[in-house]
């Protein structure tokens, strides 16, 4: 059983009384289909089963598969953690994406923990995670086997055998062999890619290989003004592969004075402004899910803005566009085949995208975490490379050498 209310009843109970006065029927407590309360949980005292919400679903291309569109984003460590889980359930967001370094590994253990405690919920979600930093399809395979074992489950959804990719030429008939014969082991259902740089080059690959199911490239207010990526999302859609939106919120490297105004415009219409960035992407129907990470507190708000039926207007849209014009200095397009033609063996974009996730996102962590990753010798001789060059080239007027400087001194 499940039920579907509206956004304004959802933020009335749920901010109040709780998930269980939306259903008002006790007799679900204790039934399979919501999960149990950790008693040793102190966040969970109060918590009650439920028979979950619905949704809105969409399409995920050619799978056929049916997902939620609002998609968790499980970044971090949930060992200890664990009602932000059992409120996705509850609240009926049953698409969840994670990764392998998530949390240093933290994040498949929680969602492992999860599972282990709440068995029968596993059918229920549509599970997403990612191989990342691996050399070849050996590793790919490593990796998937300890996902197995931290999440507690046989097989993965949806599979990205790449996280961030930058180039469609990694997507290779040894990778190709590899997604053919785990699907013959049904160790996975699907597979495809995340990408975070030359997004659009990386969909157009994915549109003519009729082994990628699904994709997961940054798409948010600021990307869609892009007509290049526009098309590409189109071929992925024609060609039946399913597309699910990553960094929605199309947050800036650093905080600016701008956002004032666009949370004040958006205010006024009874939106956050994370609600009305997650409305503008899932308006894009070629969309199948707008993954969005965060508490529980944005979890609520991001499943109010899904339930909510009312759509952005033209001016909306424009102060979207005004404000993504406005701020582009302050935003990384991801496009590094740019920067990285004039300064080759920096990952730029990179660079970029970690000192966001320290300043915007707060993820102190995941930033370190993630700049760790880039070799030690690039590291290295990041504040001896002039980047005159590639700020000259840049789209987004970025002043790269300030940005990297800053990213040095935070993340080093």
């Amino acid at each position: 059983m499940k039920r579907n209310v509206n956004r304004r009843d959802f933020l009335k109970f749920a901010g109040v009384a709780g998930i269980g006065s939306i259903i008002g029927n006790k007799a679900f407590a204790g039934s399979a289909s919501s999960p149990q309360a950790d008693p040793n949980d102190p966040n969970a005292k109060q918590e009650q089963s439920s028979p979950p919400l619905e949704l809105p679903k969409r399409k995920l291309g050619k799978t056929g598969v049916q997902i939620s569109s609002l998609a968790v984003g499980i970044a971090f460590d949930v060992l200890d953690n664990q009602v932000i889980l059992r409120k996705a359930v509850d609240w009926g967001a049953t698409c969840w994406d994670t990764s392998h370094i998530y949390g240093n590994g933290n994040a498949e253990l929680g969602i492992g923990k999860f599972f282990g405690r709440n068995p029968d919920v596993r059918k229920k979600i549509f599970l997403i995670t990612k191989a990342a930093g691996t050399k070849n399809m050996e590793d790919v395979e490593k990796q998937l086997q300890t996902s197995f074992q931290r999440m507690k489950t046989d097989y993965i959804d949806l599979y990205f055998g790449v996280h961030g990719l930058d180039n469609p030429a990694r997507l290779n008939d040894e990778m190709k062999k590899w997604v053919v014969k785990a699907k013959e082991r049904k160790v996975i259902k699907y597979f495809g890619f995340s990408t975070h740089a030359n997004i659009a080059d990386c969909l157009m690959g994915a549109s003519k290989l009729d082994w990628i199911d699904a994709v997961m490239p940054s798409y948010n207010f600021r990307l869609m003004q892009d007509k290049k990526l526009s098309d590409a999302v189109q071929a992925c859609y024609d060609a039946g592969v399913g597309v699910i939106a990553m960094k929605t919120q199309g947050k800036e490297i650093s905080p600016n004075e701008a956002d004032k105004k666009l949370i004040e415009h958006f205010s006024a219409k009874g939106f956050t402004e994370g609600q009305a960035k997650l409305k503008f992407v899932l308006e894009d129907k070629r969309i199948a899910a707008g993954c969005v990470r965060g508490d529980i507190a944005h979890l609520k708000q991001n499943v109010a803005a899904v339930l909510d039926k009312k759509e952005l207007t033209q001016l909306d849209k424009e102060v979207f566009k005004n404000y993504a014009a406005e701020t582009c200095s302050g935003y990384c397009a991801g496009c590094a085949n740019i920067c990285g033609s004039v300064a080759a063996g920096v990952p730029i974009s990179d660079v970029m995208r970690y000192l966001m996730y320290y300043n915007s996102f707060g993820d102190k962590q995941l930033a370190r975490q993630a700049f760790t990753e880039i070799p030690a010798n690039v590291r290295s001789q990041l504040l001896n490379i002039d980047y005159s060059a590639a700020e000259a080239r840049c789209p987004q007027r970025m002043p790269i050498a300030r940005f990297v400087n800053e990213a040095v001194e935070k993340l080093a």
